[in-house]
């Protein structure tokens, strides 16, 4: 499918933004870890089922992103979420949403191996694991450079 964009007047900038959404919760992944030969390193484990959504997206091109923490993941949630992209977007532009391209960076490098005590260390872990991201740009731009992508893109 060949998307047409003939609409937008000329010399209008657009931006590709990288858009996903995640559950992160007490019930958490086990990723692998490093540990000595012969080892077996302990990895936290959680019965309980508390947990939130982070949407996020990044606009590798600029090196941002835009999140929300929310309890559900529905449509109010959703539209919170690109309402919030479209506040982050550089004034006069449009962009372009692609989705389902961000969480594997965040689930192996900020959110796995835990174990979450309460709804809000859920919601906190999920803000400080957006945080750590977006405070990388070089990472934003490596996850989302696609040159199919960006070509033409300033």
């Amino acid at each position: 499918m060949k998307a047409h964009l003939t609409h937008i007047p000329k010399g209008k900038r657009i931006e590709i933004w990288f858009q996903d959404e995640a559950r992160i919760g007490q019930k958490n992944g086990i990723v692998r870890q490093w540990a000595r030969r012969g080892t077996r390193p302990r990895q936290p484990a959680d019965g309980r089922y508390d947990s939130a959504y982070l949407f996020g997206a990044i606009c590798p091109a600029r090196g941002v992103g835009a999140a929300l923490a929310m309890p559900f993941a529905d449509t109010q949630a959703m539209q919170a979420h690109i309402d919030e992209i479209g506040r982050t977007v550089t004034p006069g532009s449009h962009a372009v949403l692609l989705l389902d391209r961000v969480w594997q960076y965040l689930r192996a490098n900020c959110l796995s191996n835990r174990i979450f005590e309460t709804y809000g260390d859920i919601i906190d872990a999920a803000c400080e694991a957006w945080n750590t991201l977006t405070a990388i740009p070089a990472v934003i731009q490596s996850i989302g450079m696609r040159k199919w992508a960006h070509t033409g893109q300033s």
